[in-house]
């Protein structure tokens, strides 16, 4: 599957923050869904190959010096949930590491793997950020509108925002607020199993709040990571084991 390029990817961070403030003008946070008959759950790791992949380095210095990115999806029936197709990609990092901007390192590899699928899925979720952003614009937003297609960000801890006290049952949510845009909704914490920590739910593209909530909900299954970006996750977890052996 051929997939469109909306702009250049290999930019300078300066440029990057130009391209998300353009992107912004064609975000849409109602629902414009089709009739949903597949979702997808996406996740990249990142890898230090070569000679300094030999050093002893913390979480933030493997995530700044990494030089290979791998992107995986995994497709499922909705609302029956099961897996019809996985595919992942392996690119190099062109893009430094620059806290906001994760987009521009994870979404070329990630387009890469959605090319190799049969058929485009109706809904992408995306372990990351979408409106609950500093400039509305993580990677759920973000590729969505490069894609024109419904997604949900599900990220497991929070970027920017606050929110109250939350329910301990499943299914409980409470909005996330942006004190620095006027206490602004930009996404929720939401209970995905009784008595564990929240996800973060936010909107990507074509979906509204409540929508991303309800469908985030349909596709857990007990576990607090819901299952298409926990798939996804393992998917390029299992890569990456095989890749640093």
């Amino acid at each position: 599957m051929r997939l469109a390029k909306l702009h250049e990817w290999n930019v300078a961070p300066a440029q990057a923050r130009k391209i998300q403030e353009k992107l912004g003008s064609a975000w849409e946070g109602q629902d414009r869904l089709p009739e949903i008959r597949t979702v997808a759950g996406l996740d990249a790791a990142f890898v230090l190959s070569g000679s300094q992949a030999l050093k002893r380095v913390s979480r933030w210095n493997a995530l700044r010096d990494a030089n290979r990115v791998i992107g995986g999806v995994v497709v499922f029936r909705f609302p029956e949930m099961a897996e019809i197709e996985r595919a992942h990609a392996v690119l190099p990092l062109r893009f430094p590491y620059v806290p906001g901007f994760l987009s521009f390192r994870e979404i070329p590899v990630l387009l890469a793997a959605l090319g190799k699928l049969k058929r485009m899925p109706d809904l992408l979720f995306c372990d990351g950020q979408g409106y609950a952003h500093p400039r509305r614009m993580g990677l759920a937003t973000h590729l969505g509108i490069v894609l024109d297609r419904p997604s949900i960000g599900c990220a497991k801890s929070i970027l920017i925002g606050r929110h109250g006290d939350l329910g301990a049952r499943v299914g409980s949510w409470v909005a996330l607020r942006d004190a620095k845009a006027d206490g602004e909704t930009i996404g929720a914490a939401v209970r995905t199993r009784d008595g564990v920590n929240p996800i973060y739910v936010s909107q990507g593209h074509r979906v509204s709040l409540k929508s991303a909530i309800a469908l985030t909900l349909a596709v857990s299954d007990g576990v607090r990571v819901p299952r298409p970006t926990r798939e996804a996750d393992r998917l390029v977890g299992e890569v990456k084991r095989e890749m640093v052996r």
